[in-house]
């Protein structure tokens, strides 16, 4: 394995760094560089990922990351690792349910607990590349501009606009965005990045480190993102192109074949392929 590092934008490599309790303190201080300073987070706790709606008709919302600070609030963490046209959509459902979920039984005054949700995106909602990497959303009112509420606030990280060199380095946040999509390809830790919050984010990207199930299991989750980053780019392939001959055509098929053998289910491959699902039935 050439690798010095894992990618964190694998579900192994994410989990591994922001997911576990022994390493909540990298969590904490990544949440607080995104924060305004006012809103700093001492303690953070996990909680179970998994919502299920209240009736069988609901659907379930689950998160990557759902965590609770000392106050009651709520944060929501995820990585989104391909292009989603109803992305924005999604965030707000999950956000929605997670403020469900804190109603009580019989009287209550709604007075629940802020949720943030964290998205950390490999793809932008558009391609322009002057916009910010970091999007954040609260509530205003359209008339007078003013703030309607700061209870729920969507923090949208689109990695691909990220582009800064080590040696423009300069701030915390910079930092985590640059750790955060380049250290794969890394192999040492950068001069700018050494400080021990960051030199702790190297010790447990060091795939030498681990146990050989735990490189088992990171190379299972490398090989779907990067299944993943190739059915994208057939997706990317096919937009440029309208019209597709027959031997285009054939590999799509052959395409659609081998991820359908690796466990993606029949409507994202439909997703991305265009081919109907009678057709991936088949297959």
């Amino acid at each position: 394995m050439a690798d010095r590092y894992i990618n964190l934008f694998t579900d192994f490599g994410f989990k591994k760094l922001f997911g576990t309790e022994e390493n909540k303190d990298l969590l904490l201080d990544f949440l607080n560089t995104l924060l305004p300073e006012k809103q700093t987070i001492t303690d953070i706790q996990y909680l179970n990922s998994e919502r299920l709606g209240n009736t069988i008709l609901e659907r379930r919302a689950i998160y990557d990351l759902l965590c609770e600070n000392d106050q009651g609030e709520k944060f929501i963490v995820e990585l989104q690792r391909g292009e989603q046209i109803y992305f924005k959509e999604r965030s707000t459902f999950h956000a929605a349910r997670a403020i469900q979920d804190q109603a009580k039984k019989g009287k209550w005054d709604y007075n629940w607990q802020a949720v943030y949700t964290i998205a950390i995106m490999d793809f932008s909602f558009s391609r322009i590349s002057h916009e910010n990497v970091k999007s954040d959303v609260v509530l205003y009112n359209q008339e007078n501009k003013l703030k309607f509420t700061d209870k729920v606030r969507f923090i949208y990280l689109e990695m691909d606009k990220f582009e800064k060199t080590e040696e423009e380095l300069v701030s915390n946040f910079d930092k985590w965005l640059y750790i955060l999509k380049n250290i794969s390809v890394l192999s040492d830790v950068p001069s700018r990045l050494q400080k021990f919050i960051f030199e702790k984010v190297f010790q447990i990207a060091e795939i030498l480190s681990y146990s050989p199930e735990e490189k088992v299991q990171y190379l299972e989750s490398l090989k779907y993102y990067r299944d993943y980053e190739n059915l994208m780019d057939l997706k990317y392939e096919k937009g440029k192109k309208e019209g597709l001959e027959d031997g285009k055509k054939e590999g799509v098929l052959i395409t659609a074949k081998n991820v359908k053998m690796k466990g993606y289910k029949n409507d994202a491959i439909s997703e991305v392929t265009s081919l109907s699902i009678e057709i991936i039935e088949k297959l």
